[in-house]
């Protein structure tokens, strides 16, 4: 079953934003809606996963989130399961990602590494599966 809880997130250069995803993160676009350079809503999914993201704007809710920049630091860092830490660590680094903490064991089980996005989110991947771990125990 396909996760319940769904990250959102706010880009300055959502389109821009949607590219990296895709480019360096290994994401599928199934949703994208525009009005000119403004994207309305995106779904961009991994496996069973999914993340919405939409351009930032100043209406009711967007006045109630901010960015990275505005923040000053992340206030999230989603994690997303892959089958091999280093190959995509390595894919996200070819396209520019920027490589926070480098591909390492965890004493828990499983290898991660996390990478800042264009516009500073941290994203954490790993082999370590959660959903596994949970169903074992």
């Amino acid at each position: 079953m396909p996760a319940t809880i769904i990250p959102t997130f706010r880009y300055h250069d959502a389109p821009a934003a949607i590219d990296f995803l895709v480019e360096a993160f290994g994401f599928a676009v199934v949703v994208d809606v525009r009005d000119g350079d403004r994207v309305e809503h995106a779904q961009l999914t991994r496996g069973d996963g999914m993340v919405m993201l939409g351009s930032m704007r100043d209406d009711d809710f967007g006045r109630r989130v901010t960015t990275v920049a505005e923040a000053g630091r992340p206030t999230s860092t989603p994690y997303v399961v892959v089958p091999d830490v280093h190959g995509h660590a390595e894919q996200a680094r070819a396209v520019g990602a920027r490589i926070v903490m480098e591909p390492e064991e965890q004493d828990y089980g499983g290898a991660n590494y996390v990478a800042a996005d264009p516009e500073g989110n941290l994203w954490s991947f790993g082999t370590y599966d959660p959903w596994a771990a949970a169903e074992a125990g």
